[in-house]
């Protein structure tokens, strides 16, 4: 680090940094108070999705427990046959939104197949939307805790580090200024003693 000038120059470019500094915390905490509330909403829904997860896990062992026992694949009837993705600005930080998602449900033989069939496709649906909707939202929290910790670490910076040292600089300057000043004043005193001795 430069070492630190101790003139009137560089006591005004410290006042600026110390004012620049100050303004810039209070946004910065605005950012991250923003955060927390879309990083709490944000858990409350993964909260909200793992329970509705649970209960068509549920509904599966309730209503279909011939499933278990079965040998059919379903997994080829029902099918993600899109996601669509879009981004979404949130103080500065590109979070994914899940606008759609497209489910291909294949035509069977109701003939062929037991008539549960029909119920097990529709839970399994409903299962592949909300775990494609709980994937986005854990991107979307994990997003949210990098930036969090981003931004605790700039307002700590700036709080802690920042504004802390250029006061101190400012103090140092200030200290160094007035000293001059003051061994100014002794020298002029001195130097008139000195005249008015020699004058006399």
């Amino acid at each position: 680090m430069a070492k630190l000038a101790l003139n009137k120059s560089s006591l005004h470019r410290e006042t600026r940094r110390l004012k620049a500094f100050r303004q810039f915390v209070p946004a910065l905490d605005l950012k991250r108070k923003q955060i927390l509330a879309a990083r709490q909403s944000s858990r409350r829904l993964l909260a909200e999705q793992q329970a509705r997860l649970d209960r068509v896990a549920l509904e599966v062992r309730e209503q279909l427990p011939m499933l278990a026992h079965s040998r059919l694949d379903l997994s080829a009837l029902v099918q993600v046959d899109g996601v669509e993705v879009e981004p979404v600005n949130l103080v500065g930080i590109e979070l994914p939104k899940l606008v759609a998602v497209r489910i291909d449900r294949r035509e069977h033989s109701r003939l062929a197949l037991p008539g549960w069939v029909d119920r097990a496709l529709v839970l399994a649906e409903q299962r592949l939307r909300l775990e494609l909707e709980r994937e986005v939202e854990q991107e979307r929290l994990r997003r949210l805790e990098a930036a969090l910790r981003k931004t605790t670490q700039r307002l700590n910076l700036f709080d802690k580090v920042l504004i802390p040292r250029t006061e101190n600089h400012i103090r140092r300057i200030r200290i160094a200024l007035s000293d001059a000043e003051r061994a100014g004043v002794v020298r002029a005193k001195l130097a008139k003693n000195k005249r008015t001795r020699v004058a006399s």
